[in-house]
């Protein structure tokens, strides 16, 4: 249970930062003055280097969990793989987290806040999706 525990701890801290880092954007890309667009520039790449160790401790102690017991416990189940999937594109999201991250620090952004308002509930339905499937789908052994 503790690898559970900090697994969902680490994961909440994870979702926090994708979950802000996208509406840095939004107000960054909306931003006409150059002293705001600075401003947004250090807090956007602060913010991705402080999110990404959870991550890394997100995945790390998911994989401890497969490899002691998760796996051989829950492999052939369908809902398993569709999480580890959906974990995939999160983790996919979070690197191209950090293109634009970089983007914006070259002032190479040619997106609108609203494409930005978009890509931002990207996290929403994966978290929704995650939980359930972890929950619900394990329950009730599909």
């Amino acid at each position: 249970m503790w690898l559970k525990a900090w697994h969902l701890i680490f994961m909440v801290t994870w979702f926090a930062g994708l979950f802000y880092l996208p509406r840095l954007f939004v107000y960054h890309a909306m931003t006409e003055d150059q002293a705001g667009k600075e401003r947004f520039k250090v807090m956007e790449r602060k913010l991705y280097r402080f999110t990404t160790p959870w991550m890394i401790l997100t995945l790390g102690f998911g994989v401890w969990m497969l490899y002691d017991y998760a796996w051989l416990a829950f492999g052939k189940m369908l809902w398993l793989h569709i999480k580890l999937a959906l974990l995939g594109l999160l983790v996919a999201y979070h690197l191209y987290c950090g293109k634009l991250v970089r983007d914006f620090a070259a002032d190479r952004n040619h997106r609108s806040h609203v494409w930005y308002r978009w890509f931002n509930e990207i996290p929403v339905p994966i978290l929704i999706a995650i939980v359930l499937l972890a929950v619900v789908g394990k329950a009730s052994g599909w």
